[in-house]
């Protein structure tokens, strides 16, 4: 590996990805990945639909209709700005099957993987629904504000997808103490790296594809950054 390629950019490893999309091995994560999402949003929307239309917020019929109306609107801007989150969370089950494709293209002859139980992954997938369901209400009010809600989508869902695109792929190769070194000293280019994702699954037809494009540039990453931290003296992180 050349000193570039050890200090990977987010671009260049965002390219890369882009690159092997049309890699019959990723067909299986991608499809398995929207079916799941679009299968949880689909009982979301049933669920609080019907929560919706059987709940009277008010005696008043049409102040009623206002704040079902509101109701509905506020599950769909919810539901757009929750779904990186959800598709990431989805796709995650589906890392392992994403990460060797690239590994086996652009890194060949890498020791097998650590692998993460069925237990663990489900775990992940519903504490990353959670956490981003909690920050972005948090923010909500500024999504309200014009020219200011777009840098708040990326920057919140951003630092949620870099969380776990990157510490998920970091696991599989770097041991628990040096996850979270790498990660703090790589936070900022991960973020960014998040950013990213967080942009292209906001883009309508790109977001079908924006999550397995994401486990493969956090894979390209990841994977820059644990040969770059072996190469120093000892093996140090930071």
């Amino acid at each position: 590996m050349t000193a570039a390629d050890s200090q990977m950019g987010v671009l260049r490893a965002l390219a890369l990805a882009l690159r092997q999309l049309g890699d019959p091995r990723l067909r299986r994560p991608l499809a398995f990945g929207l079916g799941l999402t679009l299968g949880a949003f689909v009982l979301v929307w049933i669920g609080l639909g019907w929560a919706l239309t059987h709940t009277r917020f008010f005696e008043n019929t049409w102040l009623d209709f206002g704040a079902g109306a509101l109701g509905g609107l506020a599950l769909a801007g919810l539901s757009i700005v929750l779904f990186p989150s959800v598709v990431a969370a989805c796709v995650g089950l589906f890392l392992e099957e994403v990460a060797a494709a690239v590994e086996a293209r652009h890194y060949p002859g890498l020791p097998a993987p650590v692998r993460r139980g069925a237990l663990a992954e489900i775990g992940g997938t519903l504490g990353l629904v959670a956490l981003a369901l909690v920050a972005n209400l948090l923010v909500l009010p500024l999504y309200l504000v014009p020219g200011l809600n777009l840098a708040v989508f990326l920057a919140t869902n951003g630092f949620l997808l870099a969380r776990e695109y990157v510490t998920m792929s970091l696991a599989r190769r770097v041991d628990s103490p040096h996850v979270h070194l790498i990660w703090r000293e790589r936070r900022g280019q991960a973020w960014l790296a998040g950013a990213a994702f967080a942009a292209l699954s906001a883009v309508p037809l790109v977001n079908l594809v924006a999550p397995v494009v994401a486990v493969a540039t956090a894979t390209h990453l990841v994977e820059a950054w644990r040969r770059t931290a072996a190469n120093r003296p000892n093996g140090q992180v930071t």
